[in-house]
Formats: structure tokens, C-alpha cells, sequence
């Protein structure tokens, strides 16, 4: 899953600095940062594949701050160029940053502004968003990173519109992606864009990857809530609400126990976990539904009366949403990856050794019973659209469905 916003008016009249050329790719490193992430556009943009109808790129790879630059494994890395290089880059992509906590070095962030105000398209893959976000460069746009780090990226960076779902976000002049891999989805996506759908389905074969993929990052979550809400008020709430997910009780119900206004309880909500409340509770309600499919024979009416939905078409429509497939399908294809002669709610099958409470190739695996969810609508779950208004998530509603 890809995101494609319209660029604002100002991004979209911005030419190209006559300095700066568009096949000049400058690839920023910082000591620290993991290897793997760092190659990803060296290996795109730096390798000529013309004999395999690839436009090529050049390559300018620049250090961050002073070197030598440590990676993974101990590695040490010398970079060709310093800062001063960017000035003749097009694009320049920020492959990672080495912690999401610390602030990148001021001269670096000087050298992003500079690049943007020159028309230079701005890329951030996985941790990278950090840096880009430090810069300003992500103030009122949507944007993505590794899910693991998208309630902090919400909360340090809250005018930027963080959505987890998403592999990629190509917001025109500024672009982020998710961890790892994603890097290279939305590397693809910037040769697509360049050169066309040829030259980037010529580069995936090269790159033995699928030119693009379906789906986002909803099924790599695995929902843990930040270990500080453990000692907030909230926690109690929290505690409540996951014992009694078979009951009907809202958002109100919530912010009556924790005696606050529901106004009050949706900022403090989101302020610890990145989410709102509402998005959380459906995320519940669905991995216990999850759970039951696997692990009892209720019926799929049954299954939604027990985990709090107000009727089966409403756990149909959020399962499919969050899972990529109906109850009944994910149960069938549960049972049938199960080890020969394990039972529903057989306890030792689900405390053996590996096991995960989920078949391989299926997304959304049961985890902790807290858990941060998808970017859904906070009124049904409904995937949404990324517009730029104030918060830390802006989100616009597909079609409403009950819940």
C-alpha cells in the first residue's frame, strides 16, 4: 500500500535550483545507522543496469557529520563527499538515522532546507522520517516510518500526520517509508516516477523484489503499548476495558471510569500511545476475535457477540478491514496450517514451543493484550485518507459502516 498525495501549490511551483540536476541522487550517512537500510538507495541509484533498460543515475554519496561513519556489525564507513555535495543533487535521501530520540546534527538539517528551498526532492526511508521531520520538512504532510516508531514520530513531531499503514507516502517534494524493505518499494516508486513503469519493473527483476506490492504495514504491527502507560492512571482503564471486551460499552464508558471528559481522555489517550481510544478498543475487540477463531468452534455470530460487536456484519466488516480476510476464511486457513491433531483451545498446543497463535502467511497474529492499531476512522474503523490539517493524525473517512 502506497499513498499519493497532491502536492501543496508552493511544492509544485518549486523548480529545480539551475545548480542542481535531477539524475543526481546524494545519499546522506550518519554513523549509526544500520547497513542494510543505508544500501538499499546506493544500490538503486548507484549501480548502472542501462543494458537492462534502466536509466542510470549518479550517485553522490555525503556524509552527514564527521566520519568515519560506524554501521552494523562494527563496519566503518568512509563517505566520498561531505554536505557541500548535496548543493548539486536533485533528490537526496536520508536512509536512516541512528536514534529516534537524539536530534541530527544542525549543519545536516541546514543542508535538507537549503535542498528543498532549491526544488530538490527530499526522501526519508524507515528512521530517516526523524531527520526529515527535525528539518520541518514534514510540518503539515503526511508521512510514514517503521511502524514500531510511528507513535513517537506522532508524538515528538505532532504537526506531522504520521500514518502506520502505509509502505510508502509520496507527498510530492517530500517522501517517507516504512522500515527496511519498504526502502526499496519506495525507491521503485521514485525510478516509476522518473522513467516510467518499464524501467522500474526492469529494475525490480534486476533486483529479484516484485516491481510493487499490495497491502501496507497493518499486518507487521504487533500493537504493544508503550511501556510508560504501565504507571499513568490510565492503565487501570486499560486494565477494565480488555476484561470486558464482550461487553458494548464506548469511548464515554472509558472516559467516565477514568473521570474525565471524553474531550480530556481522548487527548491523554493519544498522548500516551499515538492513537485514539477508539481506534484501540476496535483493535481489541478484533484480535479477540481473532483469538476465539482460533482457539474455540463458536460460530461467527457467536464470536461477535463475545467480543463486544453490536453484530456480526460489524466484526465481518472491521475483520476484513484490519486482517485482508473474512472470520470464516481466517479460521478455515488457521485449521488448516495447524499441527496434525491439535484442538481448538488446546492449551498445550497453545503454550508449545513456537507457537504463535497464528498461521505463517496470515497477518495479525494475537500479541500482548495491549496493543496500538491500524489508522482506522475513530468511528468504525474505516481505513482513512491523509489531509493536511492540525494534529498528529488527520485522517479522512471512507463509507461508514456500523460497529
Amino acid at each position: 500500500m502506497s499513498h499519493d498525495s497532491t502536492a501543496a501549490p508552493e511544492a509544485a511551483a518549486r523548480k529545480l535550483s539551475g545548480r542542481r540536476r535531477k539524475e543526481i541522487v546524494a545519499v546522506l550517512l550518519f554513523s549509526g545507522g544500520p547497513i542494510f537500510e543505508s544500501s538499499i538507495p546506493l544500490s538503486v541509484f548507484g549501480i548502472d543496469r542501462q543494458d537492462a533498460g534502466v536509466p542510470r543515475y549518479r550517485l553522490l554519496v555525503c556524509a552527514g557529520e564527521e566520519g568515519p561513519l560506524r554501521t552494523t556489525g562494527g563496519l566503518e564507513l568512509t563517505a566520498p563527499h561531505g554536505l557541500e555535495a548535496i548543493s548539486r543533487a536533485g533528490t537526496v535521501v536520508v536512509p536512516a538515522w541512528r536514534s529516534i530520540t537524539s536530534p541530527p546534527p544542525e549543519e545536516a538539517l541546514d543542508a535538507l532546507r537549503r535542498a528543498h528551498e532549491e526544488g530538490a526532492r527530499i526522501v526519508g526511508l524507515c528512521t530517516g522520517a526523524f531527520v526529515l521531520a527535525a528539518a520541518g520538512l514534514l510540518d503539515g504532510r503526511p508521512a510514514t516510518t517503521h511502524w514500531m516508531y510511528a507513535p513517537t514520530l506522532a508524538k515528538r513531531y505532532p504537526s506531522v500526520h504520521v500514518d502506520p499503514r502505509e509502505l510508502f507516502v509520496d507527498d510530492g517534494d517530500v517522501l517517507t517509508s516504512a522500515g527496511t524493505a519498504a526502502g526499496i518499494d519506495l525507491c521503485l516508486h521514485i525510478v516509476r516516477t522518473d522513467h516510467g513503469n518499464e524501467a522500474a519493473g526492469a529494475l525490480a527483476r534486476r533486483l529479484v523484489v516484485p516491481p510493487r506490492r499490495s497491502g501496507g504495514q497493518e499486518r507487521y504491527l504487533d500493537r504493544s503499548l508503550p511501556e510508560e502507560i504501565g504507571a499513568d492512571p490510565l492503565a487501570e482503564v486499560v486494565a477494565w476495558a480488555l476484561e470486558h471486551l464482550h461487553e458494548q460499552f464506548d469511548v464515554e464508558t472509558l472516559a467516565a471510569r477514568a473521570y474525565m471528559s471524553r474531550r480530556t481522555f481522548d487527548r491523554r489517550f493519544r498522548s500516551l500511545t499515538g492513537s485514539a481510544p477508539l481506534q484501540w478498543l476496535i483493535t481489541q475487540r478484533v484480535l479477540q476475535a481473532q483469538r476465539l477463531l482460533e482457539t474455540s468452534d463458536y460460530s461467527v455470530d457467536e464470536v461477535a457477540g463475545r467480543c463486544g460487536f453490536r453484530s456480526p456484519v460489524a466484526l465481518r466488516g472491521h475483520f476484513r478491514r484490519q486482517l485482508g480476510s473474512s472470520p470464516a476464511a481466517y479460521r478455515a486457513a488457521y485449521r488448516a496450517r495447524r499441527p496434525q491433531g491439535e484442538r481448538p483451545g488446546d492449551p498445550e498446543a497453545l503454550s508449545a514451543p513456537g507457537h504463535q497463535g497464528q498461521p505463517a502467511g496470515l497477518p495479525g497474529g494475537p500479541g500482548p493484550l495491549g496493543h496500538v492499531p491500524a489508522m482506522l476512522h475513530p468511528d468504525n474503523g474505516v481505513p482513512m485518507q491523509s489531509r493536511r490539517t492540525a494534529g498528529a493524525v488527520s485522517l479522512l473517512p471512507g463509507p461508514r459502516s456500523g460497529g
